[in-house]
């Protein structure tokens, strides 16, 4: 099999399964729903209300599919629900129904009997490869995991999303929080918790709040500026770039590594674009590594996209702006696409295949991969036969359907992961993934 038709299938499995290892009975030939890119955003009301409303940005990632089931907690009051498809901002068909119902359906022959689902009619089925993006908008009543306390408020709740925000009602200050996140002001100065949770399990998250922050006019933050720490020992990330939201950051990316001989690796990174006008997108290859092979397509749709490999030279006669200096050497692809209208978007997935010998080497009996991953969520696939020794940056580790080794690295803070891994080749075929 070729080195791109084995990209293909991995690209395949790694977009049903929702960016997670496949379990044993998985596959392509069981069409049960999954789901990828899930975001919560949580904002509680007024605190007698014991209420909060979420916004859930979910993928459905079941090729064909025509419909999504969303659950409906148990222990908490829906109302007030609406669906939107994510791509052109449309409102959805849906309704209300029983787990019994929803086990009738192919796509959830486990539905819990016990819960409601919230059936949603998509707009497009799911194209191979591609993703059906929501927005899930609902308010729930849940006096178990919102209420007064102590002349303060209390949140929690057990968060299974693994990105979320929570913003506290206007006047409160943050007193108390259980889970390493990141505190940001909203634009009208109430004050948000963003956090990442990559770990396995629920993140058994506790806010504690009480009055005495400003509301009105003077609660809301001063403007961002493009500033750098003082105190970095080298020219760091701007005050817009430290004190933007990790947890929602919609770029993402999977390195294939091929047999460190070659020095090269396939990637495909994911992209959402949502500002209106922008038409094309620029991918600035880095110093050290050449490019080979782009391609791209709409996750929405199964569009595939025109790539043109540039120079720097050629960018510049071209008169197009890169947004950052770029060297005449410098390689780009360029991807066109359909302007983005407003209130629209288009999630692109663009595969390239590098080639890096500084970066991605073989030294003496060792894998070594040596490289800077700026993304807030990241993965690196080792190659067939090869075995993890060692990781410098903490990740999770998983093994795929064929035996191959997966890291997964999410960086909550503004600045990227130096990532050092090294492999040793293994001494047996690899066994049944556990």
């Amino acid at each position: 099999m070729s080195k791109h038709a084995t990209f293909a299938i991995t690209v395949l499995l790694t977009a049903f399964c929702a960016g997670a290892p496949c379990w044993e009975g998985q596959g392509a030939a069981v069409a049960r729903q999954a789901e990828a890119d899930e975001y919560t955003r949580y904002e509680l009301l007024a605190p007698d209300t014991a209420s909060f409303k979420i916004s859930y940005e979910v993928s459905a990632a079941t090729s064909g599919a025509k419909v999504f089931f969303n659950a409906i907690r148990k222990g908490s009051l829906a109302s007030d629900e609406a669906v939107y498809d994510a791509m052109t901002g449309e409102a959805l068909p849906f309704e209300v129904v029983s787990g019994s119902e929803a086990r009738k359906d192919p796509l959830m022959p486990e539905a819990d009997v016990s819960e409601s689902f919230i059936k949603i009619h998509l707009a497009r089925a799911v194209p191979p490869e591609g993703r059906g993006r929501l927005l899930i908008v609902k308010t729930y009543k849940d006096p178990q995991s919102y209420y007064r306390e102590g002349g303060g408020i209390v949140f929690n709740r057990g968060l299974g999303i693994k990105r979320n925000r929570v913003i506290l009602p206007a006047g409160y200050e943050l007193v108390s929080l259980n889970v390493p996140s990141q505190v940001l002001p909203e634009p009208d100065g109430r004050i948000a918790i963003s956090f990442m949770n990559p770990g396995a399990g629920e993140a058994p998250l506790m806010i504690r709040a009480k009055p005495g922050a400003e509301t009105g006019p003077a609660a809301a933050p001063r403007p961002l500026t493009e500033s750098r720490s003082w105190e970095a020992p080298f020219p760091g990330e701007t005050e817009r770039q430290r004190l933007a939201e990790r947890a929602h950051q919609n770029r993402d990316i999977v390195y294939f590594l091929d047999q460190p001989e070659t020095h090269a690796f396939s990637l495909y990174h994911d992209y959402t674009e949502s500002r209106p006008g922008v038409d094309q997108y620029l991918n600035v290859v880095r110093e050290g590594s050449t490019v080979s092979d782009p391609s791209a397509y709409v996750l929405d749709t199964g569009e595939k996209l025109p790539t043109r490999l540039m120079t720097g030279a050629q960018l510049s006669a071209a008169k197009i702006d890169a947004g950052e200096p770029v060297k005449p050497e410098t390689q780009i692809v360029l991807i066109p696409f359909p302007p983005v209208k407003k209130g629209q978007s288009l999630r692109l997935r663009i595969s390239e295949t590098y080639t890096a010998p500084a970066s991605y080497r073989l030294d003496g009996d060792e894998l070594v991969f040596d490289r800077s991953l700026g993304r807030s969520r990241n993965a690196v696939v080792l190659p067939a036969g090869w075995y993890l020794t060692a990781s410098a940056i903490p990740a999770t580790v998983s093994q795929l359907p064929d035996g191959r080794i997966r890291l997964d690295f999410w960086n909550g803070r503004p600045d990227s992961a130096d990532v050092l891994i090294k492999a040793k080749r293994r001494t047996a075929p690899p066994s049944k993934p556990l």
